[in-house]
């Protein structure tokens, strides 16, 4: 695995798609920030993306108390272009981005799908969406707490590759 640091002073540049951007992958960047201290930088994409955050998102993040300056929903294509982070980790979140041909991602990046129910399609019933965020958020919570505690730098590359698929199937 690269060991190349990443600007900021983080050790891993942690990527998560989604297709829209606008609530998984958006909950996953915000909670690797909250957990990922210094060691972690952590961003988040679509395939095709919403170009807005799902407003039931942004509430339930406010009421957790976790930043959400600098979120933003954006294509994956950012982070395929030549003076993009490398890219230590990238994670699919939802089923449709883990089904579709990604960009090539500089640096060989190791990658995992980590599933995850998607809250817009809740979007007609308010009570119906704010759950949906709840237990995604609690979801991606328990994983990135797992991958957050990996000893990522005694593992090697196959070790660490079968430890973030493992946590993907984490319920």
């Amino acid at each position: 695995m690269s060991r190349e640091r990443a600007p900021g002073g983080g050790n891993y540049n942690v990527l998560f798609l989604c297709t829209g951007n606008s609530a998984r992958s958006i909950l996953a960047e915000a909670l690797l920030r909250h957990y990922g201290g210094k060691r972690f930088n952590a961003y988040s994409a679509g395939s095709h993306p919403t170009g807005r955050i799902n407003p039931f998102v942004l509430e339930f993040l406010a009421a957790q108390r976790l930043p959400t300056e600098g979120l933003r929903s954006k294509s994956w294509d950012e982070f395929a272009r030549p003076n993009a982070p490398p890219l230590h980790f990238v994670f699919t979140v939802c089923d449709n981005a883990a089904g579709e041909v990604c960009p090539v991602w500089p640096g060989q990046p190791l990658t995992a799908h980590w599933s995850v129910e998607d809250p817009a399609r809740y979007m007609d019933d308010p009570d119906e969406a704010r759950q949906a965020v709840r237990d995604a958020f609690r979801l991606l919570s328990r994983r990135i707490s797992l991958f957050v505690s990996l000893p990522l730098e005694k593992l090697d590359r196959l070790a660490l590759q079968q430890r973030i698929e493992e946590i993907g199937r984490t319920s």
